[in-house]
């Protein structure tokens, strides 16, 4: 039977009661947390994608992407304090609905954070390249700063070697076991929260600032039309990757007192906190510079990232458009006379990305760790290198392929392809809750969402219409990649599977404790 091998939860949480976290953690903890890792990439770089798919209504794009992660949080909560062991929405989905629909998010989660550690390389050589090379007089090529836009290559682009070398440079750091420290990743998080504000209080108060500037408030309506990309809820999902992160407050709850009432306070404190932040960043950045989109003869917006798209920014009447932009906040700053206060957020965002790559990197290994310590995927990919105690050869292979997609893709593209796989993994979490919520519901729970029967499969509707609300290109990457993982699966792992051959072993870590339980392997 295809559905039949589920890991018995009992094996899986063997290994996490090994280890008894304290409670330390309160709301107000936990909401900075979330703060903390939700702000980023996306509000740095994706700016300027998002103003070219809804105009204006980039503000409404940043609501309805928050109101879908607040419902998907609640679930991710649920179930990360239940199950507290590495692996992420894999091993969710290994302990309820079975190993194959495990394998799918598996799959999709090793795309996601490969192609979003890609997205914000290519995030971080606009800033490299703009503020940095370029306050020292320093301007790079189009060949050399900018990948292909389309087949064939468009508007001079060749490679984008800052972003391949920053890959290929936290790659390095990681097979050497070089870890961000606690202390410096909240200097990094305080650079850009401060940044952010500064930035919101200069251009809201900007003699700049005008209110016509949001007119048409829609330019490309609610909808876009299907597969397009475009409109509100098209922009929504790809600034649906501003957002992610918010699985760090999620994971927490093992660690938070009374999680029943702090969890739900940080998760919805900490993105409804980001939520707005992130509308008054767009209302600034457009109300004083303009975000109205390019348009085709259609009287749609060009593709972000489309080479026609490039041949219209190059003209000298859109030097200073925002959707133009590929630094997009040091940009509106640095046009409307704030250079020094524009060369600030260019500077946090080049030191405060670097360790956004590292995390997503980070991440994308371990799910590989996992599922190759569990038999699904060749054994080689777990070896530990014998100095640096680090899974070196995954590390080596993810790094080189991010570097290889930022080298070559643009930032938007990657990013919606990044979203397809986040959103498929955030719906099977929703499914899974409801799934171990009828098949264990005397399981002991940390944290129980509120209205499951209603927050669930809110969570599934929500990553269902931003999904078909992506550009058709990234939509079909997944089922793509998707049929490429079953074609793995089929011909490799079902066979080799530690389930299916009657063990189960249990890693919470790469020297952390297994658990082994042989066990009758099911028919196949």
């Amino acid at each position: 039977m295809l559905l039949d091998r589920v890991k018995p939860l009992d094996a899986i949480l063997a290994t996490a009661q090994k280890k008894s976290l304290k409670r330390t953690l309160g709301w107000f903890q936990l909401t900075l947390m979330g703060i903390g890792c939700v702000i980023g990439t996306g509000i740095f770089v994706l700016t300027s994608v998002g103003a070219q798919k809804a105009g204006p209504g980039l503000m409404i794009a940043f609501t309805i992407a928050g109101a879908v992660c607040i419902v998907a949080a609640f679930c991710y909560a649920e179930i990360a304090a239940m199950i507290p062991v590495a692996g992420s929405a894999y091993t969710y989905s290994y302990a309820t609905i079975g190993e194959f629909f495990a394998w799918t998010v598996g799959w999709a989660l090793i795309m996601e954070y490969a192609i979003a550690a890609s997205a914000v390389s290519v995030g971080w050589s606009g800033y490299f390249s703009g503020t940095v090379l370029g306050g020292l007089g320093i301007h790079l090529p189009a060949w050399l700063s900018a990948g292909p836009l389309a087949l064939g290559g468009a508007a001079g682009g060749f490679i984008n070697l800052p972003a391949l070398v920053i890959a290929l440079l936290v790659t390095g750091l990681l097979v050497i076991g070089t870890s961000e420290s606690a202390k410096v990743n909240a200097v990094l998080v305080a650079i850009k929260v401060t940044a952010l504000t500064a930035f919101v209080g200069l251009t809201l108060t900007s003699s700049d600032f005008s209110p016509e500037k949001f007119n048409p408030f829609l330019p490309a309506g609610l909808f876009g039309g299907w597969g397009t990309g475009v409109g509100a809820v098209g922009a929504a999902a790809t600034m649906f990757f501003a957002y992610v992160g918010f699985d760090a407050v999620s994971t927490a709850a093992e660690e938070t007192k009374d999680p029943q009432k702090n969890v739900p306070i940080g998760l919805v404190g900490s993105l409804l906190f980001c939520t707005v932040f992130y509308i008054l960043v767009a209302a600034g950045a457009i109300g004083t510079l303009g975000g109205q989109p390019i348009m085709n003869a259609m009287g749609l917006p060009l593709e972000a990232g489309s080479p026609e798209l490039a041949r219209q920014c190059a003209m000298p009447q859109f030097a200073d458009a925002l959707v133009c932009s590929k630094e997009p906040l040091a940009h509106v700053l640095k046009v409307i006379g704030f250079t020094g206060f524009g060369n600030a957020i260019g500077l946090a965002a080049f030191l405060a990305l670097p360790s956004v790559i590292l995390v997503l990197i980070f991440g994308q290994t371990r799910i590989f760790f996992v599922m190759s310590r569990d038999g699904l995927l060749p054994e080689m990919l777990s070896t530990v290198h014998p100095k640096f105690r680090t899974p070196h050869v995954v590390t080596l292979i993810t790094g080189i392929a991010v570097a290889v997609a930022a080298a070559f893709f643009p930032v938007g593209k990657l990013a919606d392809i990044s979203n397809a796989g986040t959103l498929y993994a955030f719906m099977m979490v929703a499914i899974a809750v409801m799934v171990l919520r009828v098949k264990d519901p005397e399981r002991p729970r940390h944290f129980k969402v509120p209205g499951v029967w209603v927050i669930a499969p809110l969570t599934i509707i929500g990553c269902v219409l931003l999904f078909f609300n992506l550009p058709i290109d990234a939509m079909l990457f997944l089922p793509g990649w998707g049929a490429l993982g079953l074609i793995v699966y089929f011909l490799y792992s079902r066979s080799h599977s530690h389930l299916g051959r009657g063990i189960i072993e249990v890693v919470d870590d790469i020297e952390g404790e297994e658990t082994q339980i042989p066990i009758h392997p099911p028919a196949d």
